[in-house]
């Protein structure tokens, strides 16, 4: 009787071990060298044509194509829009931390993830249950939002926001390194003449100073569901001319309100890890503090906030081990630089309107609609 215990036993063991196989087996595909590359090249250049990217990746315009047609169907790559840096002047941004009842976070998430103001969701294993990235376009939207909305949304605790005051990088400039020096310079070339026109133009000031027109609004809207849309199909479904969606375009990069960017499931691009470093920095360093993190390939974002930690820094990293040794290499290199407290990211399920699984793919679209009343 025992040994045929025993063999049930062990039958019943290798069913489950087999089922969790069976689980790892069914988990997504790391992404490949020449998808890494390729979403490289569409960070530098997100709109370049397929014969510029297949120029730059050695490989022709068709494999190109076929193979961004592959992980967009997959939702592991796409490419859409943030705020450029006068964008980022207008509204206001701000990094909320929500706590939740036991037992409801995941739904807080998700009934936040419809929100178009809640650009970015993530789930963290520290002490509060949810870190938010919030745009409004000004401060009273923000304070109606956080203050006369979202407590009563039912599952939350608290809210608190941290505004932020200075942005010295966004995710939107975050790169990887998956391409030679050479590779780079050919598609970076593309874009760098284009980008310091605007500082000396009368017309890219003009734009860059006003709000954006509810045409531009509805440009972004589509733009946030296929940044490489073609002026064609902009001005097909905004029923506009091709000239007009153009140059509408050109205006809203030119004068820094928009910019484009490639986005990709990192989990699977070998950067599993997100941490958040909420630190105080003396008044009199954070600039030049802020300056120099921007300057680390870790670095996606870090912004100047509200509240007794000035600065926050967030970071993709390959592994929790490297944590530490970040945490070492900023307290080494800037000694009025105190670390108060460092968030991991346990799931992200919203980032810039994305919606994301639990392997970091996109799923689904929440626009960002900045200048909308917020509402529940």
């Amino acid at each position: 009787m025992a040994h045929n215990g025993s063999e049930t036993q062990d039958s019943g063991s290798h069913g489950e071990w087999a089922q969790d196989a069976a689980a790892r087996a069914a988990a997504p595909a790391l992404l490949s060298e020449d998808e890494l590359a390729l979403i490289n090249a569409l960070q530098l250049s997100p709109r370049a044509s397929w014969t510029e990217l297949g120029r730059a990746l050695g490989v022709d315009p068709v494999t190109v194509a076929r193979r961004f047609h592959r992980l967009s169907v997959q939702g592991s790559a796409w490419v859409g829009f943030s705020p450029g840096p006068r964008l980022l002047e207008q509204i206001c941004v701000a990094y909320v931390v929500i706590d939740c009842a036991p037992g409801s976070t995941a739904r807080v998430a998700g009934a936040l993830s419809a929100h178009p103001h809640m650009v970015t969701i993530e789930r963290t294993a520290s002490g509060h249950d949810i870190l938010a990235t919030v745009a409004t376009r000004d401060l009273p939207a923000l304070s109606r939002y956080t203050l006369d909305l979202l407590p009563h949304l039912p599952g939350i605790t608290a809210v608190r926001s941290r505004i932020v005051t200075h942005m010295f990088t966004e995710g939107g400039r975050w790169r990887i390194a998956a391409l030679a020096p050479d590779q780079r310079a050919r598609l970076t070339a593309r874009v760098s003449a284009p980008a310091s026109a605007p500082a000396s133009s009368s017309a890219g000031r003009r734009t860059a100073h006003r709000q954006l027109t509810s045409f531009d609004r509805a440009l972004a809207t589509r733009l946030a569901h296929d940044g490489r849309a073609s002026y064609q199909s902009l001005a097909r479904d905004l029923g506009v001319s091709l000239s007009t969606a153009k140059r509408r375009v050109e205006a809203l990069v030119r004068g820094g309100l928009l910019r484009f960017r490639c986005d990709f499931a990192r989990p699977l691009g070998g950067w599993p890890v997100a941490v958040t470093f909420w630190a105080r920095v003396p008044p009199a360093d954070l600039p030049g503090i802020g300056q120099s993190l921007i300057r680390l390939p870790e670095t996606r974002n870090c912004a100047a906030i509200s509240g007794p930690q000035n600065l926050v820094l967030q970071a993709s990293l390959h592994s929790l081990g490297d944590i530490l040794r970040l945490e070492t290499q900023l307290a080494t290199a800037h000694p009025a630089l105190d670390i108060a407290d460092r968030v991991v990211t346990l799931r992200q399920d919203k980032l810039l309107g994305r919606l994301l699984d639990a392997h970091g793919r996109s799923v689904g679209v929440v626009p960002a609609d900045l200048w909308a009343e917020p509402a529940l």
